[in-house]
């Protein structure tokens, strides 16, 4: 006799989701370790291209964005640089779903730019979370401040329009070490090491740190891809 198969729950159907896309990423991220320098740019891609006919399959299958977040992500592309600038919708999702499944309620991003990792970070936490996400141009928040309003997250991000060290020695200084519960590092690569070091004293236990896209810090970040960190060796 043949039993149908049982259907998912919705946290059961995000935490398969994100479990495959993190086993993508991991398998990017050896597969990368394991390419000499030798070899040319095109072969050390840890992704398939975007055109690729089972990349577009997997991403029509398990893409779910927010439409301020796509509307965003849109305008995004089309500023200057403005591809990267920005991760990619794929591993918004996967860390929106990290967020979800760890029950995240405060949330660092350094980087922000048109703000759309602040906003796919503020649609994933409560009502009353926070996202501080740092920036020293004012100009590209602004173009993405609309669609925050639009997806009625705004309240959310705390946008610091100043060097991004000087806001987390703020954030520590006012008594704030070990309460955030997730970091996002996409900014300047100069300071990695130091926005490393100061992330991991203002995470919780248990708390996630992304890096993506450095090339500082290689045994962290190799790759361009994403690093997955726990802070105090628990694993995530």
């Amino acid at each position: 006799m043949i039993h149908p198969a049982p259907r998912l729950s919705v946290p059961a159907a995000l935490a398969l989701a994100s479990a495959a896309l993190g086993a993508a990423f991991a398998t990017g991220l050896f597969l990368g370790r394991r390419c000499h320098p030798w070899r040319s740019r095109r072969e050390k891609r840890l992704l398939p291209p975007e055109d690729d006919p089972l990349w577009q399959y997997l991403l029509s299958r398990s893409m779910r964005e927010h439409p301020a977040l796509r509307s965003l992500r849109l305008l995004t592309l089309e500023q200057p640089q403005g591809g990267d600038s920005m991760m990619t919708c794929e591993q918004a999702q996967l860390l929106a779903n990290l967020a979800r499944l760890i029950k995240a309620k405060k949330a660092l991003d350094l980087g922000t730019f048109t703000g759309y990792s602040a906003l796919a970070l503020a649609l994933a936490l409560p009502p009353a979370g926070r996202v501080v996400t740092c920036e020293v141009n004012p100009g590209p928040p602004e173009l993405g401040r609309p669609l925050w309003r639009q997806a009625e997250e705004e309240h959310k991000i705390d946008l610091r329009l100043k060097p991004a060290l000087e806001t987390l020695d703020e954030l520590l200084a006012s008594g704030e070490a070990g309460t955030f519960d997730m970091a996002v590092v996409d900014a300047d690569k100069e300071n990695c090491t130091a926005y490393y070091e100061r992330c991991l004293q203002l995470l919780r236990p248990g708390g996630i740190l992304a890096i993506l896209s450095n090339s500082a810090r290689p045994h962290l970040c190799s790759g361009g891809s994403a690093q997955w960190t726990s802070p105090h060796n628990q694993a995530t």
